[in-house]
């Protein structure tokens, strides 16, 4: 027999192991529309910290609110959310550090050298704000984690060829916004 979802919320409090029914009755929509959203490689994360709230939450559910399945997918929504603005203060902060490093030249060239790739960073960042999630997450798993087509392919569990035409996609735009410089972030060719 099959327990109604808001009597299994009620159990939990009493015995928390019930709340096991709920995760694995509901663990595998909430991971696929969060990695819908944010893709396979935080998924994971996000839905199992799903299933960590609402069990932190259990004892303030009301059943007149809703059913647990939409609560889950609104606690899963918070943080989608959540972990996308994270993501924006990362940018946001890479838009404001200046750039390392300096010109074999003199002084006056290491100055040159430090503001104008302070200001293309900015603007890299704000860019990079911009794109789509699925472009930005192929993008940098090659120039930050750098992986190799393949394992792009695998970690967002998309064909190797789509990997290839979303960078080349993004390094299009970033040459664009950036004024026609080649971006070195994730660049491998010339």
């Amino acid at each position: 027999m099959r327990i109604d979802d808001a009597a299994l919320i009620e159990q939990s409090r009493r015995r928390p192991d019930a709340f096991a029914v709920l995760y694995d009755r509901y663990f595998g929509d909430v991971y696929r529309y969060v990695a819908g959203r944010v893709g396979p490689q935080v998924a994971d994360d996000l839905a199992a910290e799903t299933f960590l709230v609402a069990y932190g939450k259990r004892r303030s559910y009301d059943p007149g609110r809703g059913v647990v399945r939409a609560w889950l997918f609104g606690i899963a929504t918070n943080l989608v959310a959540e972990h996308r603005r994270r993501e924006m203060r990362r940018l946001e902060a890479l838009q404001r550090v200046p750039a390392e490093g300096g010109a074999d030249g003199g002084h006056e060239d290491r100055v040159a050298a430090r503001l104008l790739a302070a200001g293309s960073r900015g603007r890299l960042a704000a860019e990079l704000g911009r794109l789509p999630d699925r472009d930005r997450d192929v993008l940098l798993l090659v120039a930050l984690a750098d992986l190799s087509y393949e394992e792009v392919a695998q970690t967002l569990d998309i064909p190797p060829g789509t990997v290839g035409s979303r960078l080349n996609r993004v390094r299009k735009r970033l040459r664009a916004a950036l004024g026609g410089a080649a971006p070195a972030i994730g660049e491998t060719d010339a």
